[in-house]
């Protein structure tokens, strides 16, 4: 069976694990692509020139709302790095209000840059949204044509369904795995085959039952394995979905 990791940070130069040996580990429990994500205008630069590396591995640019306060000089960096090969998304980016790194205004801003930036690159979004969504729906319907994903998704079912009525996919990791919050779990079984993504936001958020350890790409296998348990669907159901959607949403 082949899954893709939609959303790591292995190319990090804060990522403890030699990064070859975590794509082997990937390789052998059988995901065989992956996407590293950006979440500044250097860190973008970096996942670009490790994806060009590798055959497997793509990358995505984009200015994480913690750093949203960068500005202009990081928004035409981000320009330039969108049409470089082997870019497949724009994103991280959205709205975060649980930390507030940066200012609401610099939040908003940099998120309607890079959603014209994902227009005008033909490009999907990588959406991280954390107790923003009410301001975050506004901003949205603002875009006609935009298509993405909601990363790391941990909302109730009426926001996935404001998602889902978007076109909208679904980004689930290791978080449903120790999640104490039958809410969260609920929603995790709402989420359509079709509209189902599988990420490890890899060295974050490692699931059980390998909590205290980095994350790495190859434990989608085990959050695969927690939703089939979850859903009641083979695990090849919920492989086969996760892995067409995510070829289908970013062309990889």
């Amino acid at each position: 069976m082949k899954f893709i990791d939609t959303h790591c940070h292995i190319h990090s130069i804060d990522y403890t694990i030699e990064p070859q040996q975590a794509i082997n580990n990937a390789l052998s429990m059988g995901v065989n692509k992956l996407i590293c994500v950006g979440c500044d205008e250097n860190d973008s630069e970096l996942a670009i020139r490790f994806a060009s590396l590798h055959e497997n591995i793509w990358a995505s640019v984009g200015l994480h709302p913690h750093d949203a306060k960068l500005g202009q000089e990081a928004f035409d960096k981000l320009a330039t790095l969108a049409t470089m090969p082997k870019v497949v998304a724009i994103g991280e980016c959205g709205l975060d209000y649980y930390y507030n790194h940066s200012g609401k205004e610099d939040q908003e801003k940099a998120l309607k840059y890079q959603m014209e930036l994902a227009l005008s690159n033909n490009l999907p979004m990588i959406f991280h949204v954390r107790d923003a969504f009410d301001d975050f729906w506004p901003i949205f319907d603002q875009y006609k044509g935009l298509k993405g994903v909601i990363h790391s998704f941990t909302s109730n079912t009426v926001h996935l369904t404001e998602a889902l009525n978007r076109g909208l996919y679904i980004g689930l990791n290791g978080i449903m795995t120790f999640t104490k919050d039958n809410e969260q779990l609920n929603m995790a079984t709402q989420v359509p085959l079709d509209r189902l993504l599988l990420e490890t936001d890899s060295p974050f958020l490692t699931p059980r039952p390998q909590r205290g350890k980095v994350n790495e790409p190859k434990n989608i296998v085990l959050i695969a394995e927690f939703l089939a348990d979850l859903r009641h669907q083979d695990l090849d159901e919920i492989g086969a979905s996760s892995t067409s959607n995510a070829k289908q949403l970013f062309g990889i």
